[in-house]
């Protein structure tokens, strides 16, 4: 009964020290402010998950976030801007409010407590509109096509160049521009499948949008018959559904409602996946340039992938609100395992067509 407790209350205090950080750093006094209010937000919601664990005779500990934690945030804050880094951080806290809802749920909790558990769960859900302005000129919802384009050129590159540095190990250059084409290509297929994804979804969007607008216009009854099945779908009873579709039909803007228009832009979610592939293909193939053989070049190339692998899994825990010590981890068993394969699978290569190759 305690465990998720716990993991709550240490959730929360930590995010209450990396908004206090945060603000400590930003020399925008405005931003600041809004920071440490958020921070104070989260201390609350973490005395709360402390009272709630010593009423059931739970000790708690004191929790402090890291050197090396703060030493990414700040990396993070530099390089991604203050927006995009709480971006980051609600997009793991909002898997917060779906734990928070089953837990509220789970009866465990007296009516207090539930009461106060509400309050939490929309601040939660609060939290998004605090930098609305900012995140809207940044477009940060394309932060996922960011983070995952890195995350799948660094892996894919890197196996790329760790099994051809086991055929040509006398020729870095060759890998590292076999690694760049194959780069430069992969970026072009991701950034494509991306506006192709979004694109899609847009034009599925307008065409529904279009029937039901044409619906509106040649029949009311039609219409309301329409939004009732739309609301049944969306889990509306029956007797609700059919009374809100015909309030619904009586305002033709009222469709905009029923299928939302996508805030994604195709173009600009391609582009920031296309070039964070690229950014992700750098790394693990910068050292064959610089290298003569591919002995020298492939440690390096594995340092400097499995270094960058480390920062992305790391945004991508803050992301999905997973531990970050496993999600590195898990990231570079994968990464670095799919190096490996690739190694034994080129020298396999090279041993039965060795001199094929060449």
């Amino acid at each position: 009964m305690s465990s998720p407790a716990v993991k709550f209350y240490i959730s929360e205090s930590k995010d209450a020290q990396i908004y206090e950080y945060l603000a400590s750093i930003e020399r925008n006094e405005e931003m600041s402010k809004k920071l440490r209010g958020l921070a104070n937000i989260e201390r609350r919601h973490a005395e709360f998950w402390r009272s709630y664990l010593q009423r059931r005779g739970i000790k708690v500990r004191d929790v402090k976030i890291g050197v090396w934690k703060k030493f990414i945030i700040k990396f993070l804050r530099k390089i991604l801007g203050l927006s995009f880094l709480v971006s980051l951080f609600e997009m793991g806290e909002s898997s917060a409010i779906y734990t928070y809802y089953d837990f509220y749920e789970g009866g465990e909790l007296n009516e207090e407590e539930k009461k106060m558990l509400s309050l939490i769960i929309l601040d939660e859900l609060e939290h998004e509109k605090i930098f609305y302005k900012e995140k809207k000129v940044l477009h940060v919802e394309n932060i996922r096509d960011m983070v995952l384009g890195m995350n799948d050129g660094l892996v894919e590159i890197l196996g790329a160049v760790t099994g051809l540095s086991a055929v040509y190990t006398h020729r870095p250059l060759l890998v590292g521009l076999s690694g760049l084409i194959v780069g430069v290509a992969g970026a072009l297929s991701m950034g494509i499948g991306t506006y192709v994804s979004v694109r899609s979804q847009r034009q599925v969007n307008e065409g529904i949008r279009r029937k039901l607008k044409i619906i509106f216009s040649v029949s009311r009854k039609r219409a309301e018959e329409e939004i009732k099945e739309r609301l049944i779908d969306l889990g509306i009873p029956e007797d609700m559904a059919e009374e809100s579709s015909k309030k619904i039909a009586e305002n033709k803007n009222a469709i905009n409602s029923l299928i939302p228009e996508e805030e994604s832009n195709e173009r600009r979610a391609a582009i920031y996946t296309g070039i964070a592939y690229i950014i992700g293909v750098f790394f693990p193939v910068i050292p064959y340039f610089l290298a003569p053989t591919t002995y020298i070049a492939l440690p390096f190339s594995i340092i400097l992938a499995g270094a960058t692998l480390a920062v992305v899994s790391t945004i991508i825990s803050i992301m999905s609100g997973i531990s970050a010590g496993k999600k590195v981890a898990e990231m570079l068993i994968l990464g670095l395992g799919a190096a490996a394969l690739s190694y034994i699978f080129g020298s396999l290569m090279n041993l039965f067509f060795g001199e094929a190759f060449i």
